[in-house]
């Protein structure tokens, strides 16, 4: 799965990007991480339409660099899926 990444507006306290190439399962896991960071004020995403929509996430944050919260909260969901694809192994073989 390809992924393009374009930033519509970048400040200290928010970010604003088109994910394009995901969809809503990879926003929503994305989201729900970006609120385990106590820094984040508003974590979300939107599609526009349904079908041919491409998926603009904010975030928006109080006292940390929005592309940092974003940076992390992928750190930790590569970390969470590592440990999965462990487990799974384990069971499947």
């Amino acid at each position: 799965m390809a992924i393009d990444i374009e930033v519509l507006e970048s400040t200290k306290k928010r970010l604003r990007i088109k994910v394009k190439g995901t969809g809503h399962t990879f926003c929503n896991v994305l989201v729900d991480e970006l609120w385990n960071d106590d820094h984040v004020e508003v974590a979300a995403y939107s599609i526009k339409h349904p079908l041919v929509g491409v998926p603009e996430l904010i975030i928006e944050s109080k006292g940390k660099e929005p592309k940092k919260i974003l940076q992390d909260g992928i750190k930790r969901l590569k970390h969470a899926n590592d440990k999965a694809k462990k487990e799974f192994a384990k069971i499947l073989k």
